[in-house]
């Protein structure tokens, strides 16, 4: 495919990375030649200077064949206006844009972004993919990675084993003997900093980070086989009251069971707005590095401290001060992939990287077949696909061990008619079912080539 990807910082960067290494014909746009001279230094990629929203410029890309065009600027509104021009202008058929204020994606002005006003096909909100992962970190502390398919049926959970798994020193073949009713398959294992597909006669050890796709339902008996426990989380402290501080406060506020949530804000200015916005939250002005103002917020009593300012080294900072003065659980957002191995170091239980769910919420427009979801592993090691089989590609009605999957693909999870079921070798994938795949990144191609179809389709 021939993509524009306009916008060079963190985002756009991390975008062309993955499209360019997946033997996409991209060019990328600023207006800063130092991150246009960046993104061509260092990927397989064209670059153009200018204003993104300048019709000669999109030109310049190359918009009046390009397939797609992926407007990631720092402004909502250039983003917007290059929708535009590449739909007026010059026909571009998909136009994926990047919204951060929320006010463009209240329901109440959806109409703003139909083709004949604003033709923006996909809108992708990364505030609003971070709290939503926030949360989700927050309703399962056991896990250090959460991801929902199958339309919140099934659960990705990413768990650290220690010597209270049921399970080590197992073949993953026998986890089916043992627990016949148990919904769940193991993914992706890393090993030693390795992450490898499990084999059926591979074992698990103290110490192995699993990836496990699970039924929803079944999550209190996997934390009990996999010997963690879920416990509430009454007290919540998110430190950074920005757009992704509010936003999780203002959830955790509509959450049926009642949560304390506190929030600790820098900015007067932004505190005071926190404050009016939220009904029952209590909003502290202050630094978060502060040992006394985090003691006045009750540290020792917290549950679980969201770090979301937007500063990394701020954020990892603060999420090992707050450990270390009683929290039970901290959570840091993490922009850049180089600092996801100083988070584990440091001893930070999670984090979430806004980049990467941004590109995954970008891939699943990018894939061939009828792909629905995918979700990154990692700094672009893996990738876990939610995709529809369709009747005419090598997937339809033919028995799992008669499929060429790669080696470093596994069949983790199949929805039949709204049941989920374990794969098996014998199984047979019908039209119409949607599977879930782990796939190495290096391996995801081949997947692409089993979920298309095939040309008499058309």
């Amino acid at each position: 495919m021939k993509i524009i990807v306009c916008g060079a910082g963190q985002v756009g960067w991390q975008i062309a990375r993955h499209l360019s290494g997946e033997r996409n014909d991209v060019t990328i746009v600023d207006n800063n030649p130092v991150l246009v001279r960046r993104a061509t230094d260092t990927l397989d990629v064209q670059g153009v200077t200018g204003f993104a929203s300048y019709p000669a410029i999109l030109e310049q890309a190359g918009a009046r064949d390009a397939d797609m065009v992926i407007a990631a600027t720092y402004s909502d509104e250039v983003n917007m206006v290059t929708c535009q021009v590449a739909h007026s202008v010059f026909g571009v058929t998909k136009k994926i844009a990047r919204l951060r204020a929320q006010t463009y994606l209240d329901a109440r002005y959806s109409d703003l972004f139909r083709r004949e006003h604003l033709p923006i096909d996909v809108i992708i909100s990364p505030e609003r993919e971070v709290s939503l992962a926030a949360m989700k970190r927050v309703a399962y502390p056991a896990a250090f990675e959460v991801h929902e398919f199958f339309g919140g049926k099934a659960l990705l959970l990413g768990l650290v084993l220690d010597d209270k798994c049921a399970v080590l020193n197992t073949p993953l073949r026998q986890l089916s003997e043992l627990f016949p009713t148990l919904r769940v398959m193991v993914g992706g294992v890393r090993r030693g900093g390795r992450l490898f597909a499990p084999e059926p006669e591979d074992q698990l050890f103290a110490g192995d980070a699993v990836y496990l796709l699970l039924d929803a339902a079944d999550v209190a008996r996997v934390f009990e086989v996999f010997g963690k426990h879920a416990p509430k989380q009454e007290r919540v402290l998110i430190i950074g009251g920005g757009n992704v501080g509010l936003s999780v406060a203002t959830m955790l506020e509509s959450q049926p069971e009642r949560v304390r949530v506190k929030v600790i804000e820098r900015d007067r200015a932004r505190a005071e707005l926190a404050a009016d916005a939220l009904e029952r939250s209590i909003v502290l002005h202050g630094d978060a590095m502060d040992a006394d103002l985090l003691a006045e917020a009750r540290i020792s009593k917290t549950d679980a401290v969201l770090v979301l300012t937007d500063d990394d080294k701020t954020n990892l900072l603060a999420a090992v001060r707050a450990k270390t003065l009683g929290a039970k659980m901290a959570i840091s957002l993490v922009n850049d992939p180089g600092m996801v191995g100083l988070a584990d170091a440091m001893g930070v239980d999670a984090y979430i990287n806004p980049r990467a769910l941004t590109v995954s919420s970008i891939l699943r427009h990018i894939r061939h077949g009828r792909v629905r979801s995918v979700y990154m592993l990692g700094d672009r090691e893996a990738e876990v696909i939610e995709a529809q089989v369709l009747g005419t590609s090598q997937l339809a009605n033919r028995a799992v061990r008669d499929i060429a999957f790669p080696e470093g693909a596994l069949l983790i999870g199949v929805l039949r008619k709204g049941v989920i079921m374990k794969p098996s070798s014998s199984m047979v994938l019908q039209e119409g079912d949607l599977i879930v795949i782990f796939a190495l990144t290096e391996d995801v191609p081949k997947v692409d080539e089993l979920l298309q179809v095939a040309v008499e389709f058309f």
